[in-house]
């Protein structure tokens, strides 16, 4: 068969299913030539970088043209602002029309993709220009690869998306991509995703370093500097002023809502592997954000609660998830990121948040905040938490105990989570009794949370640098636009509330003083110390009383044994009586007690009310827990049912209660009152419901009365705020104006 025959289609070649008749045909004719050809063939290069090597060049050479690209930047804010041209396309013919040829160094061809139309269009460079990317930024795009790129998103469309995902943070990067491509009328691709997130990451970097720049210009960069200007009326102290019990009210509390889930790589029997996390080798610059080695110094700080000694706060311990031990030491191990730890002044400024790592609301966690907290503000400060009793306990025993009690720290209870503590609990820390807190609730945490949780969807499978970006820059974007813009409708609104308070009481007070044949309001605040006295002394049994018990309890064990010792294993019957035998050493008992001794039926008594006060815990624990959803399965009711035949046996017997009267309580907490038997507390004057509504009220007239005076330094603290900062930056800009006035544009538009 000749070559040149079946080349030019003279002969035919027979092609069977497998193929490859032309290559052997060639081979043979060729000989040593053609093996030659496949050797080199062999030796072509091989690209061996993965997904993560390119992704880590790719940073890495954007990290280094980004002063160039910041530089850029400015200058396109700057002549964006002198012409009346909007539109990236509309900028670029005017540029073209007015660009003499002589200036332009060369030209870049690319695709630029704007919210209404994608064009390829070609860029000129200009001797200024330092880099290709560079110059795309100075022409108002922003590349989607650093070396030569072939894609880029105007700054108009970045820019869009960034506000429009701060205002509505259900909106994901794909969303967006999809909706330009519906109006371009295109198919949706992935990598069309991708290349838009690329641009938005540089974007968003090149924004925080032109922050940065600025807050040196204006000497806003020394440490700390943001937090200790975080909200105006906290920390814009004046000169002369009145003094504020607490220098800087806050609100702390963790959300599990922002979790990130893990990658990692599926072992053979289908349990978690490694992680399998892409490096980005970017890290994001925020002085909000507490790192996890800094939050890690705390993690051997104990998370129990103190020694029973100190620990009457600790009386609400169980009642709280996150009270839980047990469960706050379990990880999710399908998650890397948990949550977040957030803290709040009381106008809703954040001031830190801490990333929750593989475990749930831990210690560590508000002892890191307290820490920073206190190395930055010092002394006298207020600190709400959900479970701010225990962590009172926890902070005393902690490394920075010593620390806290000097610069007078204060662990408070939010109002909404303080109603379901034990009475005792609010007496020392629910914000209505403590003197200096006005009507503050300290639940500016949940309000935050019920915005900021529209997030987690964007972020369950984002990178770690990506969720935290989308993190800071959202609660960046919330304390500009949203609390600091209705900062003033929070002072007013705060201010009426208080006058209505001492109207409503100033019209009601004096009547129930006058039933209650109260004098002077001094008497309510001896009530509340009574209060506190009776509850602490029913924080414990006398040993006396607990080791009788317990022998009662093993003698009524032992007879039960004996007489039945041919249907029971002797061995309980023996332990039993070891345990009766060292109890009677410890309360120098001769004789064994029987059922007919005065001791025994006394004990018996002492038991019975016990067995009270359980099933009493047992039904406020209930009514705590989800009432609607208990009263649906009359769990609740099952408990108030044993209550009530339990209080009938005890003597004296005790009141029975009703389901309506349990669901009336004005506090849960007034189930404390039901459990002592020894004394009948019924005379006492505050024990009575009219007392106690009358109490309250005399105290929530003194906090509006705090909440005024507060107000009133707050008032003067923003409206000085406001007039210096305006002046201060006029001063600055006009100083730059001529040195750079790039710069001086910016903190125009700061």
């Amino acid at each position: 068969m000749d070559f040149s025959d079946v080349l030019n289609g003279t002969e035919p070649l027979p092609i069977s299913h497998a193929g490859s008749e032309f290559a052997d045909l060639a081979r043979n004719l060729l000989g040593d030539f053609w093996n030659i050809k496949d050797q080199c063939r062999g030796r072509k290069r091989t690209d061996n970088h993965t997904r993560r090597d390119r992704i880590l060049r790719r940073n890495q050479a954007f990290a280094g043209q980004l002063p160039a690209m910041t530089d850029a930047y400015l200058t396109w804010s700057l002549e964006k602002s002198r012409t009346d041209l909007n539109g990236f396309f509309d900028r670029l013919r005017s540029g073209d029309a007015h660009l003499p040829e002589s200036e332009s160094t060369g030209q870049w061809t690319i695709n630029v993709v704007d919210v209404f139309c994608a064009e390829k269009v070609t860029v000129k460079l200009l001797p200024t220009d330092r880099t290709i990317a560079s110059a795309l930024v100075c022409q108002g795009v922003i590349p989607s690869s650093p070396i030569s790129p072939a894609v880029g998103i105007t700054t108009e469309a970045l820019d869009l998306y960034r506000i429009v995902h701060l205002r509505s943070p259900h909106l994901s990067v794909q969303a967006f991509v999809k909706s330009m491509c519906d109006l371009h009328g295109v198919g949706f691709h992935r990598y069309l995703s991708h290349q838009f997130s690329i641009a938005f990451d540089l974007y968003l970097e090149i924004r925080r370093t032109v922050a940065a720049m600025v807050a040196k210009s204006l000497q806003w960069d020394s440490p700390d500097w943001r937090l200790k200007h975080a909200c105006p009326t906290c920390t814009y102290v004046l000169m002369d002023e009145p003094k504020l019990t607490f220098s800087l009210l806050y609100a702390m509390d963790g959300n599990d809502s922002l979790k990130r889930v893990l990658r990692r790589t599926l072992d053979m029997d289908d349990s978690l592997g490694t992680s399998c996390e892409l490096p980005m080798g970017q890290q994001l610059r925020s002085d909000r954000y507490l790192s996890r080695t800094f939050v890690d110094l705390f993690a051997r700080d104990s998370s129990t609660a103190g020694n029973k000694d100190m620990n009457i706060e600790n009386s609400c311990e169980g009642r709280w998830k996150n009270m839980d031990d047990a469960k706050t030491k379990k990880a999710w191990g399908i998650y890397d990121e948990t949550g977040i730890f957030l803290a709040v002044c009381r106008h809703g400024f954040s001031l830190l948040i801490a990333d929750m790592v593989q475990s749930r609301e831990l210690a560590k966690y508000p002892l890191a905040v307290v820490s920073k907290l206190l190395d930055v503000f010092g002394s006298n400060l207020g600190g709400g938490y959900d479970i701010g009793c225990q962590f009172k306990t926890t902070l005393d025993k902690s490394s920075l105990g010593p620390l806290a009690h000097s610069k007078h720290h204060t662990c408070l209870v939010g109002a909404f989570h303080g109603h379901a503590h034990r009475r005792l609990c609010q007496l020392f820390s629910l914000t209505t009794y403590i003197k200096g807190l006005g009507l503050e609730d300290l639940e500016m945490c949940e309000w935050t949370f019920s915005k900021s949780n529209s997030l987690a969807s964007t972020l369950r499978y984002a990178s770690i640098f990506h969720r935290q970006q989308a993190i800071d820059s959202y609660f960046e974007h919330n304390n500009d636009f949203e609390v600091y813009a209705n900062l003033s409708d929070f002072l007013y609104n705060n201010y009426k509330q208080a006058l209505d308070v001492l109207d409503d009481g100033n019209a009601t007070l004096p009547k129930l003083m006058q039933d209650l044949k109260v004098a002077d309001v001094s008497v309510f605040e001896r009530w509340l110390e009574d209060e506190k006295a009776y509850l602490v002394g029913l924080t414990r049994e006398p040993e006396e009383e607990t080791l009788q018990m317990e022998y009662w309890q093993r003698l009524v064990k032992c007879t039960r044994k004996a007489e039945s010792a041919r249907c029971h294993a002797l061995e309980d019957y023996e332990r039993n009586l070891k345990v009766v035998q060292g109890l009677e050493c410890k309360l120098e008992i001769a004789v064994w007690w029987v059922p007919e001794d005065i001791e025994w039926q006394r004990v018996g008594r002492l038991v019975a009310n016990r067995k009270y006060q359980r099933a009493l815990d047992h039904l406020e624990g209930l009514i705590v827990a989800r009432i609607f959803e208990l009263s649906k399965m009359n769990r609740a009711g099952t408990a108030l049912n044993t209550y009530n035949t339990i209080a009938g046996t005890i003597r004296p017997p005790r009141s029975r209660l009703k389901w309506e009267e349990v669901v009336e309580y004005a506090f849960l907490a007034d189930f404390d009152l039901l459990r002592d038997t020894r004394v009948d507390i019924s005379q006492r004057p505050w024990a009575s419901p009219a007392a106690r509504s009358a109490m309250d009220l005399h105290f929530k007239m003194c906090r509006a009365r705090e909440e005024i005076e507060c107000l009133n330094i707050e008032v003067r603290r923003l409206m000085t705020y406001i007039c210096n900062e305006d002046q201060y930056l006029r001063e600055c800009e006009d100083q730059l104006k001529d040195t750079n006035p790039a710069l001086a544009y910016q903190i125009t538009i700061h």
